[in-house]
């Protein structure tokens, strides 16, 4: 621990993200990134760009997006807010939107950088608890919380919240903001973009990271009442006026453009995420019902940390998390036709010589 450090940073415990691991024959299938390159459109912008455009500062406030996002979600620019990553956007709520004097309400079990954002700017938490099948139960949230956030579909459960119930929390909350996280919402759900115009306190975050394969450019934006999305400009403008370099923003829109990509991608995501999810429970294993690119699954006898520790000496990396009530199931992002058939053979083997050393 430095000398030089403050006391803020002191007593902070950073989020830890998925590991980059580096293997010969590497299978990742832990961070939930896109198993398909981007559009094409996006590729073209990008060898679009000249020197010019680089020299030059990028748009602060990032019109041509917004526009391009607000018509997407038949929406108007004033309520688009975007940001490097929705990671960057959701810390920008916490900041702006989120702290007050009652807690913070969110999922006992969901986006583990949640609690992070508390810590860094000293916000009280209320944890939720999950009903019996892992699911976000919305009678549960208190009455008198100062926000609440959380992730639809649910992460790392990939439980899905319907539109009505994310309505009847909205509604029953009205003296407090509720952020929606979805991240995963489009390969399997409904955006509760569609209620934004009706309630004043609701903001919806998505990301470009996921199911427009843009995670390395780091591409994120939020949709609410124009007086949430000015609360979240006055925090960006207090930290960093240019957070969407000009590459960003020019490949954003091009992956926002072509439709057709996109909802592909997205169908072949799914097409898989059920291909998987039908062979690991005839291998015995339960899996939660996933609305999102990735699935949360128990293996036979809840032995997911040994088999976590051998599916990585076969090079395929998925994601365990050593957390009361999650700590028999592993996360597995649904990747490629060839990758998942090489995780389904792994697995089987797995199974077979368990079986075996039971016996």
């Amino acid at each position: 621990m430095s000398r030089f450090w403050s006391e803020a940073v002191r007593g902070l415990s950073p989020y830890v993200p998925g590991e980059q691991p580096r293997h010969p024959r590497l299978v990742k299938l832990n961070t939930n990134e896109s198993p398909y390159g981007p559009s094409p459109g996006v590729l073209e912008a990008l060898a679009a760009i000249d020197g010019d455009s680089l020299r030059r500062y990028p748009d602060p406030d990032a019109v041509a997006l917004r526009g391009c996002i607000a018509a997407q979600f038949g929406l108007a620019a004033e309520q688009v807010f975007v940001g490097n990553g929705s990671d960057e956007v959701l810390a920008h709520a916490f900041l702006g939107l989120l702290k007050h004097p009652r807690p913070l309400a969110f999922p006992e079990i969901s986006y583990s950088f949640y609690p992070v954002w508390c810590g860094l700017y000293g916000i009280e938490a209320v944890r939720v608890p999950l009903d019996d099948a892992l699911a976000i139960d919305v009678d549960a949230f208190p009455t008198d919380c100062g926000g609440i956030i959380l992730p639809n579909p649910n992460a790392p459960t990939g439980r899905l919240l319907e539109l009505a119930g994310i309505e009847r929390l909205v509604a029953d909350h009205a003296d407090c903001v509720v952020v929606v996280d979805e991240a995963y919402i489009d390969f399997g759900g409904r955006s509760a973009a569609a209620l934004v115009g009706r309630y004043p306190n609701l903001l919806v975050v998505q990301t470009l990271s996921k199911s427009r394969a843009l995670a390395g450019l780091r591409v994120g934006f939020a949709l609410g009442d124009p007086a949430l999305i000015e609360g979240l400009v006055r925090v960006k403008d207090c930290f960093n006026s240019y957070p969407l370099d000009v590459i960003a923003q020019r490949a954003a829109i091009a992956a926002f453009e072509d439709r057709a990509w996109f909802e592909d991608s997205c169908r072949r995501v799914i097409a898989t995420r059920e291909r998987v999810t039908a062979a690991l429970e005839a291998l015995g294993f339960s899996v939660l019902p996933s609305a999102a690119n990735f699935v949360f699954a128990r293996p036979p006898a809840g032995a997911a940390a040994p088999l976590f520790a051998a599916l990585r000496e076969e090079g395929i990396i998925v994601r365990y998390f050593d957390r009361p009530r999650i700590n028999e199931y592993l996360r597995i992002s649904i990747g490629t036709e060839e990758e998942m058939d090489r995780l389904l053979a792994a697995v089987e083997a797995w199974c077979t010589a368990a079986g075996a050393a039971a016996g």
